[in-house]
């Protein structure tokens, strides 16, 4: 069940992202879409939709990989030493 999970919450974001290819693709052609009154409004929540998209899946397997301790050094957490 934890799996199914992890890909559902991998595909939402993914489906978004391809959402917001899609807007910008149709800009790019001068579609219109019926939400948007205007190509730049479409545009740029196309621009948004994909860079959350990535952002959120890449967040994701960094936050995994970080757990399963697969990452470079450069990319671990640095541990907080305030005991004197």
């Amino acid at each position: 069940m934890q799996r199914f999970l992890a890909l559902i919450v991998l595909v939402i974001p993914a489906v978004f992202a391809g959402y917001g290819i899609k807007l910008m693709r149709d800009t790019v052609f001068h579609i219109l879409n019926p939400p948007y009154p205007f190509l730049m409004l479409q545009f740029f929540a196309g621009m948004v939709a994909l860079i959350l998209g990535v952002w959120f899946i890449g967040g994701f397997i960094l936050h995994r990989d970080r757990k399963n301790n697969k990452v470079a050094p450069r990319f671990q957490l640095k541990q907080n030493n305030s005991a004197k």
